[in-house]
């Protein structure tokens, strides 16, 4: 069981399911301490969402809207199970997309969605961090001071640059890692 780590929502628990590795309460804490803990009219894409506490946090601080993208059935399910009994109790919008996450990119660029923050957190041992970085970097959803949040293990080394994006921090937790992007301008 995880725990919401601030905003309106501080202190509920919201369930994971067995199968993922969901992102760790320390590393939730961190990102909010890098990107605000006050998001009032960002919008927010969690990618990968698994059990959707990253989206969950981002709601409950404030987030004018979150999309969840998963395509796995039963972190779908999950999320809509935790998010349900506390939609009422924040003010932004939200919707949970079952797609693949390079899809759902393409999709958002032709629909002109645009997103101020994006974490993403795809499961470990297949390589996909660096390959959703450059998906995100073909498709133009980002407003320009977008922030893009990536988990990966230690071992899956990211670039300090890819296209647009340029590393400005790096962050290790136990086995995990933290990568943040900003455009270069």
């Amino acid at each position: 069981m995880l725990t919401i780590t601030g905003g309106q929502l501080k202190g509920r628990k919201i369930n994971a399911p067995k199968e993922i590795r969901p992102t760790q309460n320390i590393v939730r804490e961190a990102v909010f301490d890098i990107i605000g803990h006050d998001l009032t009219g960002l919008k927010f894409l969690d990618l990968c969402a698994g059990s959707g506490a990253m989206g969950i946090e981002a709601l409950s601080r404030g987030a004018a809207s979150v999309i969840f993208v998963e395509k796995e059935p039963v972190c779908v399910k999950m999320i809509h199970q935790n998010i349900s009994p506390l939609a009422e109790q924040v003010n932004g919008i939200y919707a949970v997309f079952k797609d693949d996450i390079h899809v759902a990119i393409k999709q958002f660029s032709r629909e002109n969605a645009r997103f101020d923050i994006v974490f993403l957190d795809p499961p470990y041992g297949r390589e996909m961090a660096k390959k959703a970085l450059k998906t995100l970097e073909a498709y133009d959803i980002l407003q320009p001071n977008c922030m893009v949040l990536i988990e990966h293990p230690k071992a899956e080394i990211l670039p300090d640059t890819e296209g647009r994006f340029l590393r400005f921090r790096q962050k290790k937790y136990g086995k995990s890692c933290l990568s943040i992007y900003k455009i270069e301008s």
